[in-house]
């Protein structure tokens, strides 16, 4: 009991800790910049425009106030919503498919993103105007998880191995797809390719409203789901037993990490191993307990890619795509897990 009490308490503490790392990292980044404004300034700005109370910008710059409010802030809060939602989805990946290497990057989802917004791109559809490019990536990021879950299932039956095999396939046939549509772009070839490095540069505040609204429905869902999870993962006569209804519940997550993924990726571009790297380095501080996992994942994931788009925009000479940082970062983060991995299953 007081190891249970403990435990408990350690989790509200590191919760409290990254919920505060978040609200602190987003005043510090709203900050920094090529304007510098102080955190006590940023939050004067905030509490005027929430409270409607100009004198809260007394003896403060008037261009700061839109630095901050159009500028800067949409930017950063897209960054933090997108970075909590593929940790949420690459948490519920490894839970659902029991497999450490599982993410939206991974099986295929990302690559069915950029196939629908690169066709968007090369089309130059703009039926929604600046929604469309989101919503061809929206589209093609489901019909992949339509197709991967129809390659993968058979008499009903799905296995985590030939998910992963089935996502791998899909993705190298849009890779190649995506070559093509890159070699038939000509002069659009640098609008597709930059999309496809993921960045935050120019978002809006309907686009942060949207991703918000997609990642916390999300999110509610996977821990609605959460003890459903802790118990699937002893396996599936086990969770039977215990009345699971582990096919159904195992579709149900997998269409909401799918949902999850392709959200996110719909606004940013392809931003990859957040959702590998998150729930490793959480799991190690919680345990696997995937209620705890997904809370705490989900803010640790707002802080760790936020601090590579601050890095990107305002601390490197030139900013650099921040899906490129995330890809230096989890590259290597991918091949130490799956080295860890061989080594145990050799052990054993």
């Amino acid at each position: 009991m007081r190891a249970k009490r403990g435990s408990e308490r350690s989790f509200i503490l590191i919760s409290i800790v990254l919920l505060l790392a978040v609200i602190g990292a987003v005043v510090a980044s709203t900050g920094m910049g090529y304007i510098k404004i102080q955190p006590l300034e940023v939050l004067q700005i905030i509490m005027a425009r929430l409270s409607g109370d100009a004198s809260f910008l007394s003896g403060l710059d008037p261009v700061w106030s839109v630095v901050v409010m159009d500028v800067r802030l949409p930017r950063i809060l897209t960054a933090v919503v997108v970075g909590a939602g593929l940790a949420v989805s690459g948490t519920l990946f490894q839970g659902i498919l029991l497999n450490p290497l599982a993410d939206p990057y991974t099986l295929g989802i990302s690559a069915g993103a950029a196939f629908g917004a690169a066709l968007a791109l090369l089309a130059n559809i703009a039926i929604l105007g600046p929604y469309s490019v989101p919503l061809f990536a929206f589209i093609g990021a489901v019909a992949t998880l339509i197709v991967v879950l129809h390659l993968s299932s058979f008499d009903g039956q799905m296995s985590a191995n030939t998910l992963i095999l089935s996502g791998v396939i899909v993705g190298a046939i849009l890779s190649a797809g995506l070559s093509f549509i890159k070699y038939m772009a000509d002069e659009q070839v640098a609008v597709i390719i930059f999309w496809l490095m993921g960045s935050f540069a120019s978002k809006t505040w309907p686009e942060v409203w949207l991703v918000l609204w997609c990642v916390l429905a999300g999110v509610v869902v996977a821990i609605f789901y959460g003890r459903d999870l802790n118990i699937m993962s002893l396996g599936q006569r086990s969770s039977d037993s215990l009345g699971v209804d582990t096919a159904r519940v195992r579709k149900i997550l997998l269409v909401t990490a799918s949902l999850l993924a392709a959200a996110c990726v719909s606004v940013s571009g392809i931003i990859g191993f957040i959702g590998l790297i998150v729930p490793h380095l959480m799991r190690s501080l919680v345990g696997p307990d995937n209620r705890k996992l997904l809370l705490v994942s989900m803010l640790a994931g707002a802080i760790l890619l936020l601090a590579a788009d601050t890095l990107s925009r305002a601390v490197l000479p030139a900013e650099v795509p921040v899906g490129v940082l995330t890809a230096l970062i989890g590259g290597p983060f991918f091949c130490y897990i799956f080295r860890k991995r061989q080594m145990g299953i050799g052990h054993d």
